[in-house]
């Protein structure tokens, strides 16, 4: 990315800022170090103030931070970031600085506030994840991509669902795949085969699929640093009654939810739109989680579609829509689409068909 992006980043960080009365912020959590500055490596923290704009991190990542890092003076030392500002008097004191409580071990705090005690500290919540979640071209462009290798990949694993093949050999195929054709998996895959469908985070096992078996497939892309993330439930052999009717019934709700998110609805109102429908067909107590959630560097981010929500929606938010029913002993089905949020609707970028496949 050029180096415009993360000045504007930047500048938008100090207008929110500034509205809230704050000097400056500490950033410890690397996915918004990542985010403001453009360091991809582990260890690092940014600190902004009137005075300037700094970035710390340990010897590992001179010649990294020398690539990567935008609009930041860089500060690269084997001691401790918080000795690294002390030692460099980059903090006086009186400032009023924000930071990441909802990302910082308490032992950090206290050696936070026993290092420099003059200091103003105001715990942030949701600054740089607010700022993250409204996207630019570039990480639009970016999902896209991932969005398009996700329905690449479940294109061609289907001829693995049958009989003779096992759940961890799809997910461990479709790792190998992100992993040739964009930078890897945006999170370890949900491969569940019949009653395994009705954990909604199922971890693959060694159980071969079965006739009459549903199969949730949970697994995505991630490019760029960007994720993707995608569900889909096709059956294997005859489906029946209640195959269809269970099915029919969540993508109903899932189309439900995508027509009703646009820019200025709160999240909850699309939450609520797959919700009441699932629980008017009789299964609103099998429907066990948020209807979706923020895309970004990030698999789970802001903002989140949930009963409990007082967000509301913005244009160049990408969402997750994703609702399930899940029936302990009999099977689960989910069905997941990545969208971006627009003025008057949602554009929704996954190809792959939801309609009811049934694999032969």
């Amino acid at each position: 990315m050029n180096d415009s992006i993360y000045s504007k980043r930047q500048q938008d960080l100090r207008k929110v800022l500034d509205e809230r009365g704050l000097d400056g912020m500490l950033i410890t959590n690397l996915t918004n170090v990542r985010y403001i500055s453009g360091f991809t490596g582990s260890a690092a923290s940014c600190l902004i103030t009137p005075e300037g704009q700094y970035f710390i991190t340990d010897g590992r990542y001179i010649e990294q931070s020398k690539a990567q890092v935008k609009g930041f003076e860089r500060f690269i030392d084997m001691n401790s970031h918080l000795s690294q500002i002390k030692d460099n008097n980059l903090n006086p004191n009186g400032f009023k600085l924000a930071f990441e409580g909802d990302h910082m071990s308490y032992a950090l705090y206290e050696n936070m506030i026993s290092v420099f005690p003059n200091t103003k500290w105001e715990n942030s919540s949701m600054i740089l994840e607010d700022l993250a979640s409204v996207k630019d071209d570039h990480e639009l462009e970016c999902i896209r991509t991932a969005v398009e290798v996700t329905d690449k990949v479940y294109e061609e694993i289907l001829h693995m669902l049958r009989p003779g093949f096992t759940e961890k050999q799809v997910a461990n195929t479709m790792v190998s795949k992100y992993r040739e054709y964009a930078e890897g998996e945006a999170y370890s895959p949900i491969v569940a085969t019949g009653p395994n469908g009705a954990l909604p985070h199922a971890i693959p096992t060694d159980r071969e699929f079965e006739n009459g078996d549903f199969i949730v497939i949970d697994a995505a892309a991630k490019y760029g640093g960007y994720h993707a993330d995608m569900t889909r439930t096709p059956v294997i052999g005859e489906a029946t009654e209640k195959h269809k009717e269970v099915y029919s019934i969540v993508k109903e709700a899932q189309q439900r939810g995508c027509d009703i998110a646009k820019a200025g609805v709160p999240c909850k109102e699309v939450d609520a739109a797959t919700r009441e429908y699932i629980s008017e067909m009789g299964y609103g107590e099998y429907y066990t989680h948020g209807t979706g959630h923020g895309l970004g560097l990030e698999i789970h981010t802001s903002p989140r579609f949930s009963p409990q929500s007082e967000q509301v929606l913005e244009v160049n938010n990408v969402m997750t829509i994703e609702p399930g029913i899940y029936l302990a002993g009999w099977g689960g089905v989910r069905i997941e689409d990545d969208v971006i949020i627009g003025k008057d609707n949602c554009e929704i970028l996954n190809q792959t068909t939801k309609d009811l496949v049934i694999l032969n």
